[in-house]
């Protein structure tokens, strides 16, 4: 059998369960929960849960940042933050603790890449 043909009949194939029921295939579909950890984005939103917090004492949105941050912004956290892990990874005395800096690294790469697949729905360039 032709292999790309192999490849649209195992997509095009259906599961059938024990129980009677059938579903379509996983082939070439995104996996997430295997994807994801669900400890580091619990952690993470106990992170961003903290964050909402504003310097004023005002709660912001959570979704607040999808509103758009400058790619520039979130590169240059992303750097101090970055520091801080290599630091806390080398055994080097830090400002923030490990995982503030792994969630603070997250949210500013998630964030640029968030941006960067917004420009590239609406077909614009940075």
């Amino acid at each position: 059998m032709d292999k790309d043909l192999a490849n649209e009949f195992a997509a095009l194939a259906v599961r059938t369960f024990n129980t009677g029921a059938t579903r379509s295939a996983e082939a070439g579909k995104h996996d997430y929960e295997g994807f994801l950890s669900p400890l580091a984005l619990e952690r993470f939103a106990e992170y961003m849960t903290k964050h909402r917090v504003q310097a004023d004492g005002s709660l912001r949105a959570s979704d607040n940042w999808q509103r758009g941050i400058p790619l520039d912004s979130y590169c240059k956290s992303a750097f101090r933050h970055f520091f801080e892990f290599w630091k806390a990874h080398r055994g080097l005395p830090v400002k923030e603790d490990i995982e503030e800096s792994l969630c603070a690294l997250l949210f500013n790469v998630q964030g640029y890449l968030h941006e960067l697949q917004k420009c590239k729905a609406e077909n614009l360039t940075l």
